[in-house]
């Protein structure tokens, strides 16, 4: 982890760069897959699952005597911790659900919107190293809150060709059942474009590598919505001086483990306080299972040492992180002046490991600095909202000779003549 100590403001900018992976052929090798797939449907699926994963699938469906199955694999004690998280994520993301009331915005016209459920909606999660059955909780209860008529899951399957029994668990206490074995951009291809197998969708959420990311890139070009650009995680924290270096160190280390082009940055105003973390960072590092994964992030990793909590934070906004951890003594006062930033955590006791679990809040969240312009997944990320108004003759009457006016300078005398027909008709009643 590099230490940089009173960085200019000129220098900021550098500074917020991402780790990259290497990307050679990646553009050209994703649009192959997603041609494959839109093109020869199953067949193209099994191949690359085959070639990927080393698996030769028959069924790509998950049975259900599968996902019932998974239910008397996962622990007691681990049910009732996934039963808290649930509950607290559908109380807050049900809050979500707000109706706007109708507006009269002239006498005789009323506009309003109203929410309406995306019909199909496709959730990948990811596998891997570290398949994240946490991330089907947060996809699966707002989609269903939000009303999506059709919910449908991709995820690697393991060497085996078997669905991690968690993920399995969770689809079963949201009630999914429609879960596929594909993992990576053909997972992405098949939920874009359907299969003979793999039902279209309009909507595609989830997290994934590079492969996916690009794939989800490419298919919004198609007309395929996606949730927003979701890349490997990240963590700011800012720390006081009165900042205990075990909870800073512990909380950099937490997205350090996800893998090796995570990125976790320090920025404080306590030289002291730096020294203490960089310490204990060496010091748990060591007690890590997946020590060289984390490891490997720290060295895309940076420690900076600024003048001034107020320079932590405004580097912070300029940064724009996935998780921003804010343990200072004023931590309150800092987070009211957040402007860029996927998801808060206010306090030395709010760890980013409880938005990532059972908080109720979503940890699908923007990245790479997208947090500039995109917010995390929501209730509403699941639902469209349509505008409707319904105009009566006083309404027209008041509203038409403007209508009329703009549309003749713009030179659309179509859209004077609907109104001046109407006009005539209410002058003549």
């Amino acid at each position: 982890m590099k230490t940089i100590l009173f960085p200019l403001a000129d220098k900021w900018e550098a500074l917020c760069r991402r780790p990259e992976l290497d990307k050679t052929d990646l553009d050209e090798t994703v649009r192959t897959i997603l041609n494959r797939v839109r093109n020869e449907g199953d067949k193209a699926i099994r191949e690359y699952s085959l070639k990927f994963d080393g698996i030769s699938l028959f069924d790509l469906k998950v049975s259900q005597t599968e996902i019932n199955e998974s239910v008397e694999l996962v622990p007691d004690d681990l049910k009732k911790a996934i039963s808290i998280s649930k509950e607290n994520i559908e109380k807050f993301h049900k809050t979500q659900l707000v109706q706007e009331p109708p507006v009269e915005t002239i006498s005789g016209v009323r506009c309003w919107r109203k929410n309406i459920a995306i019909e199909k909606v496709g959730l990948y999660i990811p596998g891997g190293t570290a398949p994240l059955f946490s991330t089907a909780l947060m996809l699966a209860v707002p989609a269903k809150i939000a009303g999506c008529r059709q919910i449908v899951m991709c995820t690697p399957p393991d060497p085996d060709g078997k669905i991690n029994s968690l993920i399995l668990y969770i689809a079963f206490i949201t009630g999914i059942t429609e879960i596929y074995k594909i993992g990576g951009s053909q997972a992405i291809a098949a939920l874009a474009y359907g299969t003979e197998t793999v039902p279209k969708v309009y909507k595609i959420f989830g997290p994934g590598n590079q492969y996916v990311t690009k794939a989800k890139e490419i298919v919004q070009t198609y007309g395929i919505a996606i949730d927003m650009p979701a890349g490997p995680s990240e963590v700011l924290v800012i720390a006081g001086s009165d900042a205990d270096p075990v909870f800073v160190a512990a909380d950099l280390l937490s997205q350090s483990e996800h893998g090796a082009d995570s990125q976790v940055i320090l920025a404080t105003d306590s030289k002291a306080l730096l020294s203490k973390v960089m310490s204990e960072i060496e010091k748990q590092l060591q007690e890590l299972p997946r020590k060289e994964i984390a490891a490997k992030a720290l060295k895309n990793s940076s420690a900076l040492l600024f003048n001034s909590l107020k320079e932590c934070l405004d580097f912070s906004n300029l940064y724009a992180p996935e998780h921003l951890i804010i343990n200072t003594s004023d931590a309150a006062v800092l987070a009211e002046k957040v402007t860029n930033a996927g998801s808060v955590f206010i306090g030395k006791y709010s760890c980013e490991s409880a938005g990532d679990y059972a908080s109720g809040t979503n940890h699908t969240l923007p990245t790479n600095g997208f947090a500039k312009s995109f917010g995390g997944v929501s209730t509403e990320s699941f639902l469209k909202k349509i505008t409707f108004q319904e105009i009566d003759a006083e309404g027209i009457t008041a509203l038409g000779p403007a209508i009329g006016l703009m549309a003749e300078a713009e030179s659309l005398s179509g859209h004077r003549n609907a109104v001046d027909v109407r006009l005539k008709s209410i002058r003549n009643a």
